[in-house]
């Protein structure tokens, strides 16, 4: 799914990747429980950076703290399901809302431009793993919280193949990261994610038009951290264990930041389709190539695609597609 699906193009190819999605990975790959837990961890990585790629590109925000967002939201599930004893679909959207209350805390940095914005989010994070980490009697301190709830089954079997465990995993973050891509969409498409976009290239000119645009960046924020929060809630329950270090962990800023540029962040399946190939790249190829320091050729690559196409992986593709003389921009 482009950024800009068009109904006579983009539909059947979003038919055919949703087949793919649905049908073919599990057949293919489902009895590979390596390969399955390596897919199941690019999408978690492609749903933060969904949920970031949407903050700068529709609120015009960069941030460095989505880590809190997705720790937040892993420890309101883990506590609400083990605790409380909520179904798991409940507290992985009691997750989303916790995340979504924790944004509440930075709506005073909205005024912020830049690099004071971005770090003021990433101070945030560390208040948050600090938090978790002395708040022993909820959190379980430094010692984390196990024995998790696991996530739900959506189907036991289907054409032989045994949907439990990763498989079942998979098929649950695919639905999440779907939903929130069309959720996206229909934000970008909406006169409000016209308001954004014209204020991302202009904030001073919008307001003098009468658009609130505090406002308008207040609720990316806050969908931006819902989203990365049910990817913190979900990435719990998969793993059925959690502690503070791993939750609000800078990795989960960094590798989304990393899939996005590099997919397109301008685009809505670009950051996912970044997190498939760098993830996927680097966990199944260059560390069997260079079991040490494999992270340099990834680094590498990030900086030829930032050199030959600042725009992105997706983009790149869609060129040789466009019809000379149309416009390219996302």
């Amino acid at each position: 799914m482009s950024g800009r699906l068009e109904p006579s193009r983009g539909w059947p190819l979003f038919v055919a990747l949703l087949a793919a999605g649905y049908g073919a990975v599990p057949l293919l790959f489902g009895a590979n429980q390596y390969i399955m837990s390596m897919v199941v961890a690019a999408l978690v990585i492609g749903c933060v950076a969904l949920s970031w790629a949407l903050l700068g590109n529709l609120g015009g925000m960069v941030s460095f703290g989505h880590s809190a967002f997705f720790g937040v939201g892993a420890y309101v599930s883990a506590i609400v399901t083990l605790k409380a004893g909520l179904p798991v679909p409940a507290g992985m959207a009691l997750g989303g809302a916790g995340a979504v209350v924790a944004s509440l805390a930075m709506l005073p940095v909205l005024r912020l431009r830049g690099p004071y914005f971005a770090l003021a989010i990433l101070a945030y994070a560390h208040i948050f793993r600090i938090v978790a980490t002395e708040w022993t009697s909820v959190t379980g301190g430094s010692g984390g919280i196990g024995n998790i709830p696991v996530l739900p089954t959506p189907l036991p079997n289907m054409f032989g193949v045994d949907m439990g465990g990763k498989t079942g995993a998979y098929l649950v973050i695919l639905t999440i990261v779907l939903l929130f891509a069309l959720a996206y969409r229909a934000i970008r498409a909406s006169h409000y994610g016209l308001a954004l976009r014209a204020m991302h290239d202009s904030e001073d000119a919008t307001r003098v038009v009468g658009v609130n645009s505090t406002l308008l960046k207040g609720l990316m924020l806050m969908v931006s951290a819902f989203m990365a929060g049910v990817a913190g809630a979900f990435n719990a329950h998969y793993l059925n264990f959690l502690e503070p270090d791993y939750a609000f962990n800078g990795v989960w800023v960094t590798l989304p930041i990393v899939a996005a540029i590099f997919g397109g962040y301008r685009t809505i399946a670009g950051p996912v389709i970044g997190a498939l190939v760098v993830y996927l790249l680097d966990q199944l190829v260059f560390k069997a190539l260079i079991p040490t320091g494999h992270q340099l050729v990834l680094g590498g690559l990030l900086v030829a695609m930032i050199i030959f196409s600042p725009t992105g992986l997706l983009p790149l593709l869609q060129k040789p597609a466009s019809k000379p003389g149309r416009n390219d921009h996302a």
